[in-house]
């Protein structure tokens, strides 16, 4: 039998670095500003949990549902699920998605029993107009590891991987690398993985790798997505955190 683990039930803190009702102008401002927090070499505590999240929307009610479910690692044993739904604040820009999703993800993660060691988020990284997309964004404010892992590009160009799980090549902007294009199930499309905060590429590639199972999206953000969708079904008729205990 293996020892268990001590985990702490602290709530988790964020930076109050910048207000949230600001313009489209303002907010490439705070970017440009917040890009400077970035830390993209590794800062990592030893791995004992980690989350992935992800946002649905309700538009007819105009808020954001986020959701987050928490493992035990490398286990991958499921731990805590929660949710929370938040007004929407900021119009939709693209390059500006942070603006409009943070809000809900901070009030969400506040809330959790367990604070995750590394959170994968369905979004870009650093793999964004200027350099700060919503993985950075959130990876600053709550002083955490984090990585992006989208199913699109939003800049750069890639060759192919090899059609072998693994298998990646670099994600580029001219000459910058700004993720990977990674092979994560055969004879499927590739999903790109890029630096959120407080990571290297090569530990974001390995972390995510460690956390297929056989589909093309990695197990944490594609069990948080699939976890706001049946919220926002009304499948879920308390925002209270559920933890499991194994």
């Amino acid at each position: 039998m293996q020892p268990q683990r001590a985990y702490s039930f602290s709530r988790m803190k964020f930076l109050h670095l910048h207000p949230w009702r600001v313009t489209p102008r303002e907010a490439v401002q705070i970017q440009l500003r917040l890009r400077k927090r970035l830390e993209l070499a590794d800062r990592l505590p030893r791995l004992h949990t980690v989350a992935g999240a992800d946002l649905a929307f309700d538009l007819a009610r105009n808020r954001a549902i986020a959701g987050t479910v928490v493992y035990r690692f490398p286990e991958m044993q499921e731990i805590e699920r929660a949710w929370i739904a938040a007004p929407l604040t900021f119009p939709y820009v693209p390059g500006l998605l942070s603006f409009r999703e943070i809000p809900a993800l901070l009030k969400l993660f506040s809330r959790i029993r367990h604070a995750p060691d590394l959170i994968f988020y369905d979004g870009h990284g650093y793999a964004h107009p200027r350099r700060f997309g919503i993985a950075c964004h959130l990876g600053v404010l709550l002083d955490r590891p984090t990585i992006g892992c989208a199913k699109s590009i939003l800049v750069g160009t890639h060759a192919e991987p090899a059609d072998r799980v693994g298998s990646w090549t670099p994600l580029l902007d001219g000459e910058e690398i700004l993720g990977a294009a990674l092979r994560t199930r055969k004879n499927v499309r590739p999903i790109y993985v890029t630096q959120g905060h407080r990571i290297s590429l090569a530990r974001a590639i390995e972390f995510v790798t460690a956390v297929l199972d056989g589909y093309r999206i990695p197990r944490p953000t594609r069990d948080a997505d699939r976890f706001v969708a049946a919220v926002k079904r009304g499948e879920y008729s308390s925002a209270r955190a559920r933890t499991q205990r194994k």
